[in-house]
Formats: structure tokens, sequence, C-alpha cells
């Protein structure tokens, strides 16, 4: 592991995996010591059309030689935001027809929370047990695992939590609600998917008390579930949709989207009601604008659904208790925290990329770009039974 990394780099964890990186081609990415690793990653659901795709490449090169940053958010008409934001609002159902373009899905979470209260005039955010949204103070606030916050308390006040499909609990969204925000399919918890029409019976609820539905698409959204957001699969429509992760191609980008009219009222009382320097960045949105043209433009969304069948018919071992999740947003389940490590941990050394969940210590990620051939996926399987059939249980 490179010293340098650890002494000048600030580290989320006492043990990084420490890859050398040398370069990234495809599903692939090469150590400093040309050993290649199959992603079955995928820069954690954000490098959806794998890496260096050429489309999204062309597009960042072809901005370089325009302009880069010229202004604030908001106050210049640059053709790749523009462009961008007109294309998903046509691939989206209404009212979901106004975009403001941020720099990560926290940020995309941020604004999407102050735009409930100041489109309600309400205080009260409710969010889910196990919720994972993002991790500055007020995505922090929703989280819903307390070990992950608890030092950085104070947090945002009038947060209550629910558990994912658990239909009691959406009583709990009163006329003091001013949100709900929802993963449409629960990441960090284990990729948990709505049951039982729940999202629709919270969709209901929210209408009949007149509380903001919002639905984190950060990690399902841009095809990983089979559509181009999760819930087109559960036939709902929320008030706002964050996004993140996979919409730039690899790049560093977020969004929320609402109706025109929710909108327009972080433009006044007050004025500047949510600002960015960098969001829209030209160059980012450019890489935005070609990989919503990929995804539109090919099969790769439906072949996202072809491939799970592909995972879960070769992904069959005694230490795999269950897969769950949708599309290329899956989790092989092992019975224990330890023989989930082992798996990860040794495919790395027999060249797969794997990695955990955040709170569900038994699962195994599997997010490869949705550019993966059979043929990789087949590869990458025969590392994970192979390891699996090394471990002494």
């Amino acid at each position: 592991m490179d010293n340098d990394f650890i002494k000048y780099q600030a580290q989320t964890s006492p043990y990084p995996l420490g890859m050398e990186v040398s370069y990234a081609k495809g599903s692939y990415i090469f150590d400093t010591n040309n050993k290649k690793y199959l992603d079955f990653v995928a820069g954690v659901s954000a490098c959806t059309l794998g890496h260096q795709p050429l489309r999204v490449n062309q597009a960042i090169k072809d901005q370089l030689d325009k302009y880069s940053h010229v202004m604030v958010y908001g106050e210049y008409s640059q053709s790749p935001a523009v462009e961008y934001c007109k294309l998903l609002a046509s691939l989206l159902p209404k009212p979901l027809d106004k975009t403001y373009l941020v720099n990560s899905g926290t940020e995309a979470i941020e604004g999407a929370l102050k735009l409930a209260r100041r489109t309600t005039g309400r205080s009260q955010l409710i969010s889910c047990h196990n919720a994972y949204h993002g991790n500055t103070m007020g995505s922090m606030s929703v989280m819903g695992f307390e070990d992950r916050k608890r030092i950085f308390r104070p947090l945002i006040p009038d947060v209550e939590f629910i558990t994912f499909n658990n239909e009691a609990d959406i009583a709990k969204i009163t006329t003091k609600t001013a949100g709900i925000l929802l993963e449409t399919i629960q990441g960090g918890a284990g990729f948990i998917q709505p049951e039982n029409e729940f999202l629709k019976k919270v969709r209901l609820r929210c209408s009949e008390v007149g509380a903001i539905m919002i639905l984190d698409e950060i990690q399902p959204g841009f095809g990983r579930t089979g559509k181009l957001f999760g819930f087109q699969n559960y036939d709902v429509i929320p008030d706002i949709v964050v996004m993140g992760k996979g919409m730039g191609g690899g790049m560093p980008v977020g969004a929320f989207t609402a109706s025109s009219k929710m909108m327009d009222l972080l433009s006044n009382n007050p004025k500047l009601g949510h600002i960015t320097t960098f969001g829209g960045h030209p160059v980012i949105a450019a890489a935005c604008l070609a990989t919503l043209q990929e995804l539109t433009e090919t099969n790769l969304m439906e072949e996202a659904l072809e491939k799970e069948k592909l995972f879960r018919s070769l992904l069959v071992h005694p230490l795999i208790k269950g897969i769950r999740g949708k599309g290329l947003m899956l989790a092989a389940m092992t019975e224990s925290e330890e023989i989930t490590n082992e798996v990860i941990l040794k495919c790395q050394d027999k060249g797969l990329i794997l990695f955990w969940l955040l709170f569900e210590a038994n699962a195994i990620r599997i997010t490869p770009p949705l550019t993966i051939s059979e043929e990789e996926i087949r590869e990458g399987c025969a590392i994970i039974l192979e390891v699996m059939n090394e471990i002494n249980v």
C-alpha cells in the first residue's frame, strides 16, 4: 500500500483496501503492477457505463475545448446543463419537469429537504430506520443508523423514523409532516425492495395530508433496476426525486427534480433559497447528457434484468443464503459477517472487486457497470464460487 496515501490523504476507515490504481478500461481496473481486476462494484454504482466510456469521454473533451466554469449556478444559460435538464424532463412523468443540478447525492438530499420545508411551511421530516442518504449534517439527520451519527449530534431537529415496508407506520405521516424521504430500494440496509405496494400507500397518505414524498434514487437510478429510475417499477410518482452516483458516468454530480411550481419556490422568499457554485458545471453536465443519451438510445437498461437472471442462476452455493435487489443492484447474502469479509478480500486477491454495504454486514455488494458482458459475469461468478469452496465453515 502506498505510504503517501496513508500519510497525506484523509482516510474513511483504519483499513482501506489500498489498491494502487494505474488505469481502468471497460469492466476492469488495473493496478500499478499491471494486475487486472474485474469490477463488480462500479465505483459503488457510479460508473454506469464502465470505465472510460467513449461517448462520455468525448463529450468531456469537446466541452473542455469550449468553456469550463464561467459563473455560479443559475445565472448563465449553459447549453450542456440546459439540454440535460430538458432531456431528463422528457423522460420523467409529470409533473417532474424542473431539475436543480448540484455536486453530489448528499447535496441533492439537502436541497430536497429544504424544498419540502419551503413548500409546506412545516418542519417535521420522516425517514426510515437503516436508511442512508448521505453524510452531510442534514443528510445525516435522516440517516436511520444511530451508531454512525451519535457522536456528531446535535443534528437537525424534528426528524422521525419509520420502518421500511411497515404499513402501520404510514399513519405517522400527518399534517405536521413536511416530507417523507425514502430510498426506492433501501441500499445500506441490504438492497431491500418495497413490498405490498408500500410506496403507493405512502404516496396516497402524503396526498391526503399534504406532505411531500421524496424518493432517493441515488443508487437505483439511471438504469440499474431495468428502468431509468427505480420508482418506475412500482407505479408511483414522487413529489421530488433525488439522484446522483450513476448519472454522470463516473463524474461527481447530483440533482433533485420536482415540479416547476415547487422548484420555483427556492428562488424567492428568500432569494437564493439553495445556491451552489459548481452545480451544473458544463463539463460535468456534458458527461451527464452523454450518459443519459447512451442509456436511452441503447438496450442497456432492459439488459440489466437479463443480466440479473444470469447472476442469480450462477450464484448458487451453500454459503449464499439468498440474493436481494433488482437488476444490477444485487446483494449476495451470507450467514455471517466473517464469511462476507473473507469472500470480498479473497476475491480481490484473485482479481475480482466486490464490496460491502453500509449497515448489513452479511451482504456482498454486486453492482457492476451496466455494460458488463455475460462472459465477464460468468468470469466473476466463477471466482466467487471458487473462493467460497475454499472457505471452511
